[in-house]
């Protein structure tokens, strides 16, 4: 049985850069992610069947400086407006894969902040 990553045709895109969103997180709420739904009739034209997008969990500013895994970066929207964006891409037979990264976060991740405020306590 194929596996369906063996036929999968990926569109990579790197979400804040797509979306026009800004360079730094001012903590402003602005529903770009949607834009992507826009986009759907040109990937399917382009025989896409995976999305493959780039960091979107909240940041501080380029998305690879995670400072929550639970939400998607306020620059983006909302996890509702990701979640209509995943429904419109799966009724369109579009997978949907995330750049998930998680060796390392920002300087403003609530862990890191708590080692510095509390040092390690062994």
């Amino acid at each position: 049985m194929e596996n369906w990553i063996d036929s999968a045709v990926f569109y990579h895109i790197y979400t804040l850069g797509f979306c026009g969103a800004p360079k730094e997180n001012n903590e402003e709420v602005v529903s770009r992610i949607t834009k992507v739904i826009d986009w759907i009739p040109h990937f399917k034209d382009l025989g896409v069947n995976a999305i493959y997008f780039g960091p979107l969990f909240e940041s501080t500013s380029h998305g690879y400086d995670t400072i929550d895994y639970t939400k998607i970066d306020k620059r983006l929207g909302k996890n509702e407006d990701f979640k209509a964006v995943c429904k419109a891409l799966h009724e369109a037979g579009i997978k949907v894969v995330l750049d998930g990264v998680f060796n390392h976060v920002g300087r403003d991740f609530i862990g890191f902040k708590d080692l510095q405020k509390n040092k390690m306590e062994l």
